[in-house]
């Protein structure tokens, strides 16, 4: 079967049940990527303490609050891959329901690799900023690749758990990245911990490539079935954009993925400012604040998995699973008062962080499984493309603020962070008040 066909045919197979089980093998070569994909990115916050340096605007002998020049550089970079990562989504959904999950797939890591190992020659800001516009494109197709495959491989039941294992990669990536990246750099430097991780997207592609995903591929699901008439032809815009499932799922990735932002590229700089822990040091916690997200991330996918099981309605069983690590999220607002109660302790304020990205990762499982509810196969990967590119875009927006803000006000930040999540989940209810395929009715809900 080809991979660029995008007729309803191109996610159907005949092949037979006994291969089933090679969806978690699907599964690992996700959450594989997943990881990969985080590493890359991240690099360049877990050797932020390294960077103070003259091209990056570090004036030494000055304070790390008076460090204008130098903050505001180091919020350019991370803002150029993210507005690159936005713009890469707007084109890499499309290109991927286009040529198909195994050949888009083996596109987007090629480029983001080839862009990770491109970093290590960077003498500049400008430098930097170039270096991380290619990662973000190449990045922006991961996640909808991987949904895509997803809805391909796995049943609805099983899909949020899926989509929470192979998720669970981003905080993997933290397992390995703060002890990889500190051995690599107290030895050779920092440029070389981008290619360390560069490389590793390479010989993932190459496996990739030789895997054969098309041939094993299974028959779609009843769902699928279902949707599969709204868009027979493939995604147009008229069709999506008059569809409020579009919308819930691109607002609730812009509402939510900056907080998943901020994490990501400030959370080593808050551990070395605010208790003076340097990337030796604050690796356990942030392997620990990881480990944890990984519970959320499988946990939150199993919870709504477990409702559907139990004979509660898609809507019933996400939303339910979405509302709880809504909830969970709320007590990071108390982050700030803990760097005064706590002078010299850090560890009441990771646990904070722990519970705070374990359900924000649990809500990505679910978020991130609604548009296979909502549209066939032929659109998940545009749909979720628009929805990354949203979720870029507000990371865009809060990290404008967090350079700003964040050091002399940092309560605003953590208020922001905290309400998001219940923000984003009744704009979804109120769009979406039905979700999915009801098995009970035997009628399209969504």
């Amino acid at each position: 079967m080809s991979a660029s066909a995008t007729s309803s045919t191109d996610f159907t197979t005949n092949a037979p049940d006994n291969v089933s089980s090679v969806r978690w093998f699907v599964c690992f070569l996700l959450f594989l990527a997943t990881t990969i994909n985080y590493m890359d990115r991240s690099v360049f916050s877990l050797i932020e303490p390294q960077l103070h340096l003259p091209f990056m605007g570090w004036v030494p002998g000055l304070a790390t609050v008076d460090q204008v020049a130098y903050h505001l550089n180091y919020g350019h970079v991370i803002e150029a891959f993210q507005i690159a990562y936005g713009i890469g989504f707007l084109f890499a959904g499309r290109v991927i329901d286009k040529l198909g999950t195994k050949r888009g797939y083996a596109l987007a890591i090629l480029i983001w690799g080839c862009a990770s190992l491109s970093h290590s020659l960077v003498i500049s800001v400008a430098g930097f900023i170039v270096a991380r516009i290619f990662l973000g494109l190449g990045e922006s197709g991961n996640f909808p690749a991987a949904i895509k495959a997803v809805s391909e491989w796995f049943p609805t039941e099983e899909r949020a758990k899926a989509v929470g294992l192979f998720n669970s990669g981003s905080n993997a990536s933290f397992f390995i990245a703060p002890i990889m990246i500190a051995a690599v750099t107290s030895k050779f430097g920092w440029h070389a911990a981008f290619l360390a991780t560069g490389s590793m997207g390479i010989l993932w592609c190459v496996i990739w490539i030789i895997f054969p995903y098309n041939r094993l591929r299974r028959t779609s699901t009843t769902t699928q079935r279902e949707l599969a008439p709204a868009l027979a032809n493939g995604p147009t815009w008229s069709a999506l954009l008059t569809n409020r499932g579009f919308y819930a799922f691109a607002l609730g990735k812009a509402l939510t993925d900056p907080v998943w932002w901020f994490y990501l590229f400030y959370l080593p700089m808050f551990l070395h400012d605010n208790y003076g822990l340097n990337l030796n040091e604050a690796k356990w916690p942030l392997i620990i604040i990881y480990s944890v997200s990984s519970v959320g991330s499988i946990g939150g996918g199993w919870l709504s998995g477990y409702l559907m099981n139990r004979g509660h309605t898609i809507n019933f069983g996400r939303k339910t699973a979405m509302l709880i690590c809504a909830l969970c999220v709320v007590p990071i607002l108390f982050v700030p008062q803990m760097g005064h109660i706590f002078h010299t302790n850090p560890w009441p304020a990771i646990a904070l962080f722990s519970l705070a990205t374990a359900a924000h990762q649990g809500w990505s499982a679910n978020i991130f499984a609604t548009p296979a509810d909502m549209f066939p196969s032929t659109a998940i990967s545009t749909v979720v493309g628009i929805g990354g590119a949203a979720g870029a875009a507000g990371g865009a927006i809060f990290t404008a603020i967090v350079s700003h803000y964040f050091s002399p006000h940092p309560l605003i930040i953590f208020i922001m962070a905290a309400f998001a999540y219940v923000l984003a989940l009744l704009i979804f209810q109120l769009l979406v008040p039905r979700l999915g395929y009801s098995r009970s009715e035997d009628t399209l809900t969504a």
